[in-house]
């Protein structure tokens, strides 16, 4: 059983291979610019990058959430990695299976490519917990940023 590659960057793993334009698609995605302050336009505004590194091996094809959580290297610092499954790739949002590797250990929800910046920066930096994305889905379980009061 092969384990993840250790990184110091999130985990974006795929488990689908059938749909390359997909993938490419979701990986565009996840690593366009992320404003820092949404309410700051123009020239001042700031981006963040999501610090992610995309894992592709077949040897991960077609595992499950609960097929992948064993392959957690020893000492593994992130809480959490993301998936690129069937799932994602067939739903034209490409909702992200993001999933909880220590305190809630298999939790998971889906996020949509846009919100993966936003949730990887507070879950990196402990600034925020898993359970506070897990609890902010919508009615479709999928994660598309918090609302706005």
């Amino acid at each position: 059983m092969k384990p993840f590659v250790f990184s110091h960057r999130a985990l974006v793993i795929r488990t689908e291979f059938e749909n390359q334009q997909a993938w490419e698609a979701i990986c565009e995605l996840i690593r366009a610019p992320w404003p820092l302050h949404p309410q700051v336009p123009g020239p001042g505004a700031t981006f963040y990058y999501a610090n992610v590194e995309f894992l592709e091996d077949d040897e991960f094809r077609d595992l499950s959430k609960e097929d992948l959580l064993p392959r957690v290297p020893a000492g593994y610092r992130l809480s959490f990695v993301f998936v690129v499954d069937r799932e994602a790739v067939s739903n034209p949002e490409f909702p992200i299976l993001v999933v909880d590797l220590h305190h809630q250990r298999g939790r998971g929800f889906r996020a949509i490519p846009s919100t993966i910046p936003s949730i990887e920066c507070n879950l990196s930096l402990a600034n925020m917990d898993f359970f506070e994305f897990a609890n902010a889905v919508d009615a479709g379980s999928v994660f598309r940023g918090f609302r706005k009061p």
